[in-house]
């Protein structure tokens, strides 16, 4: 019996790495597809007629899928720091399709993002701490967890009812800051329909009380999902894709980190040798975004002085 179960506790990590890596690929395509299809339909109209765009929109539709799944098998911390891979195949698929090239900086800060994930992914914690409906209940109603979200709340309201209107289209940091933010529900959300979809479609008990747990988790997702999906196309019309993908990484990374931290509690399995590694490894990925920040701006500033 023991032989047997060893396997079984290994496997579930490993596809749920092997998820997000998919999931990670498909997601870097969706900015560069959507950002082309904006463009393209400056001389024709609408990008809501353009079949490029609507491809980047499926590639980010089966890319949550793919979230969700993985956030369903392996812990959040070793899921989200993958999404550094997505920054470097999207910032190699937008120097190929939309032209934006990257200068040895953009370059190195790609690879910085990529060696940081990898740190994070080893020293991330194996264990999974709720694993249970009664759990995730618990969890949601704990004092510290709705604190943060009444919090996160109100700052999303402030942002898009007040600051966006006004500010988005010249500060990229506004759309990254709602995008972000939304991330604080949009993977808690996916991790507990999991945990709940156990009693409502198995055999675990079920209820009122459990089919208005599912359908709210259910119902907080779709609408984060769908909030993230109109302000990322309003980034988009403004703003670099390489640039905006690779600040949008790092911010949604740390944001969902802390989500799931004070919800799942994920932290518990961590030493303090892995919680510095852990740390040195996020530091690492903000370097990276940060040089592709630069090496972004040195380029607008270089076709400025061309044009």
């Amino acid at each position: 019996m023991t032989v047997d179960a060893e396997p079984s506790s290994v496997s579930l990590p490993v596809s749920g790495v092997v998820i997000a890596v998919v999931s990670s690929f498909i997601n870097g395509s969706t900015f560069v597809l959507q950002k082309k299809g904006i463009l393209r339909a400056r001389e024709k109209g609408s990008y809501l007629t353009d079949v490029v765009w609507w491809s980047g929109t499926l590639a980010m539709v089966v890319g949550q899928i793919g979230n969700f799944l993985a956030y369903n098998v392996a812990p959040a911390v070793i899921v989200t720091p993958l999404g550094a891979l997505g920054v470097l195949f999207g910032a190699v698929l937008a120097s190929w399709i939309l032209k934006e090239h990257l200068n040895i900086l953009g370059k190195l800060g790609c690879v910085l993002c990529c060696c940081g994930s990898i740190v994070l992914i080893i020293h991330a914690p194996k264990a999974e701490a709720v694993t249970s409906r009664l759990e995730l209940e618990e969890r949601l109603s704990d004092p510290v967890f709705v604190t943060y979200a009444l919090l996160v709340a109100l700052l999303l309201v402030i942002l898009i009812v007040w600051i966006a209107p006004t500010h988005g289209t010249s500060n990229i940091m506004v759309y990254v800051a709602i995008c972000s933010l939304l991330g604080s529900f949009t993977v808690p959300s996916s991790k507990g329909l999991g945990l709940v979809a156990q009693d409502v479609f198995g055999e675990g008990p079920s209820g009122s009380r459990v089919l208005a747990l599912f359908l709210g988790l259910l119902g907080t997702l779709a609408v984060s999902i769908l909030i993230q999906f109109f302000f990322i196309n309003k980034a988009l019309e403004c703003f670099s894709s390489n640039m905006f993908e690779a600040i949008y990484y790092v911010t949604f990374t740390s944001t969902v980190i802390l989500a799931s931290a004070l919800l799942f509690k994920e932290w518990t399995a961590l030493t303090v040798t892995d919680s510095i590694a852990m740390l040195c490894g996020l530091t690492t990925v903000c370097v990276g975004v940060v040089l592709l920040r630069i090496s972004q701006e040195a380029l607008i500033t270089w076709k400025k002085k061309t044009d």
